[in-house]
């Protein structure tokens, strides 16, 4: 049993705006351009009150990010409390063992009506971030039971799946007192790479379907830019669709996340990848996106160079045209594959946890690359010659029909090494003029 004990003093003056709703208001269709965010988690308060500071005073349309550490993640507090003590960095902001007062500080003159704050964490157990966050009436946070638990350690998916349950019922509980709590689902991020696009679709609108299962209201969800540009351009789409189709609230909103694998170790690279995800958002109708910086490849980026990518994404948007309506409609390859997943899994139980639970266990669901035990690892992937992520080998997944076994290969660990580099080769070349992209920046 979760409790959240409340902390006198602490509540805002005002209720809290909904993250979603900004986020729908400010980017995406409404506005044309894209609401963008940083990673950014920072453990000394006065640092990360700076970094959102700068993150508001960014010449873009922004939202907060307040990234949590690794040992609040995996719930040794014990040791967070000890690198306090002993002025000992974390790669994160501790909410749970600083004391409510420290974060309220923090948040004071940047969290408002007109700059909402997300806390992310990485999480498959998260109680105590889920109480602290509802103490200090934090209402924006991202995860899901099995995006939270398959790529980041060995917690029983079922624990997760529990752990989920109980902190999505008691989240929802904040609108209750006129809060509207909003959960994204980092299901389109899985693993980073290499996982075809039509599974995170899946994940991200089963998972969506189960925060709406357990009260949430104000949903988003997730797609991480892969390794083709049109095939994120149909995938987006397939998933707006399968939101539209399968998630009955208006208060839905996608987030593009740039490029998670290998990053390119040029800033040109790296620049012109940031600049192709926000044109995919753009193109696809997203509202929102987290980016990566030039430091990416080599080290955690500073809050300066976390503004310059949210200035440049921002920029690019601003310049990118309406949204396409071609694919939205469309039966394309990815869609049916999203789809036969989805109606795979929904047709094992009513309740979507549990669904989730029974399509690991007989393979419906398997994640290429991932070696989480409850996680069958019968499907692999490659990287086509066009530079579409595709299926080697599909395993128990309900794809039989839609995908060829007559193309499928096996996958070697030197195949599987240059895959991985793909998109750094593809960025670091010196294939395009790099006087477009300084134009874009200095725009």
């Amino acid at each position: 049993m979760i409790t959240v004990v409340p902390d006198e003093g602490s509540e805002p003056a005002e209720t809290p705006v909904d993250f979603g709703a900004f986020v729908r208001k400010m980017g995406g269709a409404a506005s044309g351009g894209l609401v963008v965010q940083p990673r950014m988690g920072i453990s000394a308060p006065e640092e990360m009150r700076a970094g959102l500071m700068a993150t508001k005073a960014a010449n873009a349309t922004t939202v907060g990010t307040i990234t949590l550490d690794s040992y609040t993640r995996v719930g040794n507090l014990k040791a967070a409390d000890t690198a306090l003590r002993e002025g000992i960095g974390l790669n994160g902001y501790p909410i749970v063992n600083h004391p409510r007062k420290v974060t309220r500080h923090v948040l004071s003159g940047t969290w408002g009506q007109d700059f909402p704050v997300q806390i992310r964490h990485g999480s498959a157990t998260p109680r105590d971030i889920f109480s602290a966050m509802m103490a200090l009436r934090l209402n924006a946070t991202e995860g899901g039971p099995v995006s939270y638990c398959l790529p980041y350690g060995r917690t029983p998916l079922a624990d997760s799946m529990r752990n989920w349950e109980e902190c999505s019922d008691l989240f929802a509980q904040l609108r209750e007192i006129g809060v509207e709590p909003h959960l994204e689902s980092f299901g389109g991020c899985m693993m980073g790479q290499l996982c075809p696009p039509s599974q995170l679709i899946a994940m991200a609108v089963l998972e969506a379907m189960f925060f709406y299962q357990h009260g949430l209201r104000s949903i988003s969800v997730s797609y991480a830019q892969q390794t083709n540009m049109v095939q994120d351009i149909e995938g987006v789409f397939a998933l707006r669709r399968l939101c539209h189709e399968l998630v009955p609230t208006e208060n839905v909103h996608v987030v593009i996340y740039a490029y998670m694998g290998v990053y390119p170790t040029t800033e040109d690279g790296a620049y012109r990848l940031l600049g192709q995800a926000a044109e995919l958002g753009v193109t696809c109708g997203a509202e929102r996106i987290i980016v990566k910086t030039k430091a990416e490849s080599k080290r955690i980026p500073v809050v300066a160079e976390n503004v310059e990518a949210l200035e440049y994404a921002s920029g690019v948007a601003a310049r990118t045209k309406s949204p396409a309506v071609g694919y939205y409609g469309e039966d394309t390859e990815t869609y049916l594959e999203a789809k036969a997943i989805v109606d795979a899994v929904l047709n094992l139980d009513a309740d979507v946890g549990h669904a989730l639970l029974l399509a690991f266990k007989y393979g419906y669901m398997d994640i290429p690359y991932c070696v989480h035990p409850d996680n069958m690892g019968r499907t692999r992937s490659y990287i086509d010659e066009r530079g579409w992520l595709r299926w080697s080998e599909i395993g128990s997944l309900p794809l039989g029909k839609l995908v060829s076994r007559r193309i499928s290969k096996k996958a070697t660990s030197t195949d599987l090494l240059r895959d991985l580099q793909y998109v750094r080769g593809e960025f670091d070349c010196a294939s395009w003029t790099p006087g477009e992209l300084w134009a874009d920046r200095e725009g």
